[in-house]
C-alpha cells in the first residue's frame, strides 16, 4: 500500500510539473516584454522561473511523502543503494513519472503554440500566418503600428491584451498555492533530528506493518524500574500494539536497592523483558533495540557499584531476543533526561515544528532529581552564561521537525522528592522535624543514610515546614552569579514565552491525585501551585493515626511524609522556580495522541532517537 501511495504522489507531482513547466516560455515572453528585456538576456528570466519552480516543487514533493517527477533520479538512487525503493517499488513508480499520457502531450504542444503566438504577436497580431498580409507595405505598416501601440499602451491596456496569457499562467500558480495551503504547518514526524548525527527513516506515506519499527526502553529510576514498548511507522508516527499505543509495565524497587547484589538487580528485569518480548512480533525482535537509561538512583551510587549493576544488565539483555548494545545501557545524564522529556511531551502535543513560543515547558519531579526544560529565544540563548567546569551547558541546540530550538535544560540532583526528604530532614538539629506528620516516629532511609524522624511535640506545621524546605533548597544563599537564578545558584534560563505554559509531571501528578486535587480517572488536569499549599495545610494538621482513613490512596510508607511532600512541591514551584502561586500549570500523566493515551515520560524521546538511528 505504501508503494501505491508513493506512485500516486509521483503522478500528482508529475502532472503539476508538466502543467507549470510548459508555461515557462509564455511566462518568459510576458515578463521580458513587460520589463523591456530582449535577446539572450531573457534567458535569465527563464532560469529564475525554473529555480522558483524547482524550489516550490521540492517542498511539494516532500509534503507528498518524497514524491518525484524524475524517473532518472529514482533509478539512480536505487542503483546507488540510496533511499528506500526496492526493485518492485521503483518499477511501480516509473509509469507515474514523466508525461506519457496523450493529455499531457497535447497540453505541452498547445502551450508551445501559445508561446510562439505570444512571442510573435507583436509582429503578426493574433495570427502566425504571414499569408494574411498581401504586401510588404502592409507588414511594414503593421510593425510600425505595433511598436507605437507598445509605447502608447497603458498598464490596464497591456493587462487586457495579455489577459489570456495571464489566465494560463495563473492556473498553475493558483494550483501551487492551493497545495501549499493544504500542507501541514509542521513537517512529518520523520523530520525530527536530534543533536547528534542521526539517520531518519524515509517517508513514503505508507502504513505497511512490515515497515514498522519497535523500541524497548527501560527507565531505571530511584523508586522502581519501568519498561516502555513503542511501535512506529515509517513516518515516525506511533502506531498501536494491539489495543494500546504503548506497552507500559513497572516494578519496584529500583536497581539502586541492589547496590551489593548486581545479579539480583539484573534478574529483577526478567519479568519486564518477558512482557516486552510478548509485545513485539517474534520475527521483529532481533531488529528491535533494547535500551536502559538509569536516572537519579544509580547516579547517587558509587561508580564501582553502578558499573557492576550495569554490566549485569548488559549480560541479561544479550541473552534476550532483542538487539542489544553495551552503549545502550548507561546512567542517563540529567540534562539528557530532561531534554528527552521535553521532546516526548511536545511530540505528543504535536507542537514540535512550531515556533518556540508555541511549545510547552516541562518540570519533571522524580525521586532523586527534578528537571526543568523549556525553549528560549535565540537571543537569550546567545546570552546564556557558561556553567562551572564539569557541569552541563544550560542550553542545548536541537533541530526538531525542521525547526531549530534552543532548549534551556537543567537537572537538579538531590532535589527529587525522595532525595529532598533526606535534604529536609538533614536541616533539623535533632530528630524532630515540623514536616513529619504528628504522632509518627521512625526511620527514613535514603541512599546509604538512615534518618531518625519524628514530629515535634506541637505537631507538624505547614509554615514551619516551608522554612525547612527553603533552607534545603538554598533559595536565599548569595552564591548566584547571574541576573536570574532559581535555587542553589543555578541560572533559571531567563523565563520567557517557552515557560508560560508549564506541564508538571511524575510525583507532582501522583501526590495531587492521592490527596484529591484531581479526578483520578483523568490523566491531565489544570492546577495552581496554591492548590498544593491548600492541600498541605490540611494534611499538616492531620495526625498520623487518622491519615490512612482520610487519604486511603497514599501508600503507608509515604503517609508520614505527606505533609513534607506537598509543602516541598509547593515551595519548589514558588520559591524554587519563582512561579506565581496563582499561575495555572498542567499536571500530566498521559497525553492523548490520536485515539489513545501515552505515558508522558522521557523514554518516548529515547525511543524516537533509537528508531531514527536504525539502519534503513
Amino acid at each position: 500500500m505504501g508503494v501505491v501511495k508513493a506512485a500516486i504522489g509521483d503522478g500528482v507531482l508529475t502532472f503539476m510539473w508538466v502543467f507549470c513547466a510548459s508555461t515557462l516560455g509564455a511566462a518568459t515572453s510576458v515578463i521580458a516584454t513587460a520589463i523591456g528585456i530582449q535577446g539572450m538576456a531573457s534567458l535569465l528570466i527563464t532560469i529564475f522561473l525554473i529555480f522558483i519552480l524547482l524550489f516550490i516543487f521540492g517542498i511539494i514533493g516532500h509534503a507528498l511523502g518524497g514524491a518525484s517527477f524524475n524517473p532518472a533520479g529514482t533509478a539512480a538512487f536505487y542503483a546507488a543503494g540510496l533511499g528506500g525503493d526496492t526493485l518492485i517499488s521503483a518499477a511501480v513508480r516509473f509509469p507515474a513519472q514523466g508525461p506519457k499520457s496523450p493529455l499531457m502531450k497535447n497540453w505541452m504542444l498547445s502551450m508551445s503554440i501559445v508561446t510562439l503566438i505570444i512571442a510573435g504577436s507583436g509582429y503578426t497580431g493574433p495570427s502566425m500566418n504571414p499569408a494574411n498580409f498581401s504586401s510588404p507595405d502592409q507588414i511594414d505598416k503593421m510593425l510600425k503600428r505595433s511598436r507605437q501601440q507598445q509605447f502608447n499602451e497603458s498598464l490596464s491596456d497591456l493587462l487586457y491584451r495579455y489577459r489570456g496569457v495571464i489566465l494560463v499562467i495563473s492556473v498553475p500558480l493558483l494550483l501551487i498555492c492551493f497545495v501549499l495551503l493544504l500542507m501541514p504547518s509542521a513537517g512529518s514526524q520523520s523530520d525530527a533530528v536530534f543533536p547528534s548525527n542521526r539517520k531518519f527513516l524515509p517517508n513514503y506515506g505508507g502504513t505497511d506493518p512490515s515497515l514498522n519499527s519497535y523500541a524497548v526502553i527501560f527507565d531505571a529510576g530511584s523508586s522502581g524500574t519501568r519498561v516502555h514498548v513503542y511501535c512506529f511507522d515509517q513516518n515516525l508516527d506511533l502506531v498501536h500494539i494491539g489495543k494500546e499505543l504503548e506497552i507500559f509495565v513497572q516494578l519496584k524497587p529500583g536497581l539502586s536497592r541492589y547496590a551489593n547484589d548486581p545479579k539480583g538487580a539484573s534478574d529483577s528485569l526478567l519479568p519486564l523483558i518477558e512482557k516486552a518480548e510478548n509485545a513485539v512480533p517474534q520475527d521483529m525482535r532481533q531488529n528491535t533495540p533494547v535500551k536502559l537509561g538509569a536516572t537519579a538512583g544509580l547516579r547517587q551510587l558509587g561508580f564501582d557499584e553502578s558499573e557492576k549493576i550495569l554490566r549485569a544488565v548488559k549480560d541479561v539483555f544479550k541473552r534476550s531476543s532483542f538487539k542489544s548494545n553495551d552503549h545502550w545501557v548507561n546512567v542517563l545524564d540529567g540534562t539528557q533526561e530532561a531534554a528527552y522529556q521535553w521532546v516526548s511531551i511536545n511530540y505528543l502535543l504535536k507542537t514540535l515544528g512550531k515556533k518556540y513560543s508555541d511549545t510547552v515547558g516541562v518540570v519533571d519531579l522524580g525521586g532523586g532529581s527534578v528537571q526543568m526544560a523549556y525553549a528560549i529565544s535565540e537571543e537569550d540563548a546567545a546570552k546564556a552564561p557558561k556553567p562551572s567546569t564539569g557541569l552541563d551547558p544550560y542550553v542545548k541546540e536541537m533541530l526538531l521537525m525542521g525547526t531549530k530550538y534552543y532548549l534551556y535544560v537543567h537537572s537538579y540532583l538531590h532535589y527529587g522528592l525522595l532525595a529532598a526528604r533526606a535534604e529536609i530532614l538533614g536541616t533539623s538539629k535533632d530528630s524532630h522535624n515540623p514536616c513529619v506528620m504528628a504522632g509518627y516516629q521512625g526511620i527514613y532511609s535514603y541512599g546509604k543514610t538512615d534518618y531518625k524522624v519524628s514530629a515535634p511535640p506541637s505537631g507538624s506545621s505547614m509554615n514551619k515546614c516551608r522554612e525547612e524546605v527553603v533552607k534545603a533548597l538554598k533559595v536565599n544563599e548569595s552564591n548566584c552569579n547571574y541576573r536570574k537564578c532559581s535555587f542553589g545558584g543555578v541560572w533559571n534560563g531567563g523565563g520567557g514565552d517557552g515557560q508560560k505554559k508549564l506541564y508538571v509531571a511524575s510525583y507532582f501528578f501522583d501526590r495531587a491525585a492521592e490527596v484529591g486535587l484531581l479526578d483520578v480517572t483523568k490523566s491531565v488536569a489544570k492546577i495552581r501551585p496554591s492548590d498544593f499549599q491548600a492541600a498541605a495545610e490540611r494534611v499538616c494538621l492531620t495526625r498520623y493515626r487518622d491519615a490512612k482513613s482520610i487519604y486511603p490512596r497514599v501508600e503507608s510508607s509515604n503517609l508520614p511524609y505527606l505533609c513534607m511532600d506537598l509543602v516541598y512541591e509547593f515551595s519548589l514551584l514558588v520559591d524554587g522556580f519563582d512561579l506565581d502561586p496563582l499561575q495555572e500549570v498542567t499536571l500530566v500523566k498521559k497525553i492523548k495522541y490520536n485515539d489513545a493515551l501515552v505515558e508522558a515520560a522521557w523514554p518516548l524521546g529515547t525511543a524516537i532517537e533509537a528508531v531514527s538511528a536504525a539502519p534503513t
